[in-house]
């Protein structure tokens, strides 16, 4: 049995898909309905990352962002901001010279979204991420290498990224809908915490299946097993698909049902979103709102 095998072992990797949907649709049918209320959706909306991903991204699209951004307490002083702006690394300098809020700047890195590219590039992206004023580093595991049994080469990228993150916070991404069942979402997350992930996520959003219920489930469960092993709390960030309140909400209750009210917060939870941000407002305020 060799090292990873071990690892795997140690942390139970073989969960059984269907058990898993079962125990999604238990907490939602318990446990939904006591989240499903305004002061929720407020701690959706602080644990957002508020993003934005497109080719088409121009410097004056990602200022405008960051102004709204700015403006949030003035326009609602009574809802928290979001909990970071997350943006390709040549957008990271727009936003470090326009942002006020005292909150996070995200950025992708290391050959995002596909992590098909060389290990070099991958560090000098991040450290450049990192150099231009980034706090938060979001890259994808090497997928293709998982998905060959080479965890190895996946560790030790992940491990030299890190290390170029200086102080920044490194969240990795599976890409869970790319890896086919829980047993290899949950080797995943826990060869991602192992390499020294801060927090680990879902999705890229850039696949047609992102962010699930089910995924949570998984992730959150690993997440628990490694802080009962080894007392480190990594955090959590499902990404890519939320869209409505309702999503939000359900991952909301997955995550405080699995690991407890503590990771309720945005040091340790975040919700990769764009479109999301306007949806919680709405129902926080009651009426349609389009201010993102």
């Amino acid at each position: 049995m060799n090292k990873y095998e071990e690892l795997f072992q140690k942390y139970n990797c073989e969960p059984v898909d269907a058990q898993i949907q079962n125990e999604v649709e238990k907490i939602r049918s318990k446990h939904f309905a006591e989240n499903n209320n305004i002061e929720v959706y407020k701690q959706c909306l602080n644990c957002i990352d508020l993003t934005s991903l497109n080719g088409t991204d121009t410097d004056d699209q990602i200022i405008n962002m960051v102004q709204k951004v700015n403006k949030f307490r003035e326009t609602y002083p009574d809802i928290p901001n979001v909990g970071a702006i997350c943006v390709y690394p040549s957008m990271v300098p727009v936003v470090k010279k326009i942002l006020t809020e005292n909150i996070g700047i995200a950025s992708v890195a290391a050959g995002f979204p596909a992590s098909q590219t060389f290990i070099e590039v991958k560090v000098a992206e991040t450290a450049m991420a990192v150099l231009e004023g980034a706090t938060e580093i979001d890259v994808v595991i090497s997928i293709g290498k998982f998905l060959s049994g080479d965890y190895e080469t996946v560790r030790e990228e992940l491990t030299e990224i890190k290390s170029s993150c200086r102080n920044a916070h490194l969240k990795v991404i599976i890409e869970s809908g790319a890896l086919g069942t829980a047993s290899n979402i949950k080797k995943a997350s826990v060869l991602a915490m192992s390499a020294g992930a801060d927090f680990i996520k879902t999705s890229t959003g850039k696949i047609p299946v992102a962010a699930t219920p089910e995924a949570t489930y998984i992730m959150c469960g690993a997440i628990k097993e490694w802080f009962e092993k080894t007392g480190e709390k990594v955090g959590y960030k499902p990404a890519g698909g939320i869209v409505t309140t309702e999503e939000a909400v359900l991952h909301y209750t997955i995550v405080k049902e699995i690991l407890g009210k503590e990771w309720l917060n945005n040091k340790l939870f975040r919700i990769g979103a764009s479109r999301l941000a306007n949806n919680l407002l709405s129902s926080i305020k009651g009426t349609e709102n389009k201010y993102f």
